[in-house]
């Protein structure tokens, strides 16, 4: 499998992991998840990166943040700030999910600008 299509692949599925988890957080009404147009807005953002912007630096750089922010999830609510004892399987599970495909986009991600600015600097000489 192609290294740019594996990682449009998990950038897309951390993307839809981050819809799930969002999607539980206003559900259950954690502070600051009631503000709808701003993560539709990044979502549209991530989601046009990783589709339309997959082999570019500003593609990469894009499914790099958005890894970064998936992988944080799990930071942010492992000290019981939404979970607590009655957190749900589900919402347990899109966390070490979304945080699993978070870093492996991430470290793909970093890969492709590695690689981008290599060819670059190669060209250049």
């Amino acid at each position: 499998m192609k290294r740019n299509l594996t990682l449009t692949v998990t950038s897309l599925l951390s993307l839809l992991l981050m819809t799930f988890h969002l999607t539980q957080d206003v559900i259950r009404q954690a502070e600051g998840a009631n503000k709808y147009p701003i993560p539709v807005l990044v979502f549209a953002l991530w989601l046009y990166g990783t589709l339309m912007l997959s082999d570019r630096v500003w593609g990469y750089v894009i499914m790099l943040l958005g890894g970064l922010f998936g992988a944080g999830m799990i930071i942010g609510h492992s000290n019981g700030i939404v979970v607590g004892k009655s957190g749900g399987f589900f919402f347990v599970w899109t966390l070490f999910a979304l945080s699993a495909t978070g870093w492996v986009t991430v470290i793909l991600s970093a890969r492709g600008l590695w690689a981008a600015f290599r060819s670059r600097r190669a060209a250049a000489a």
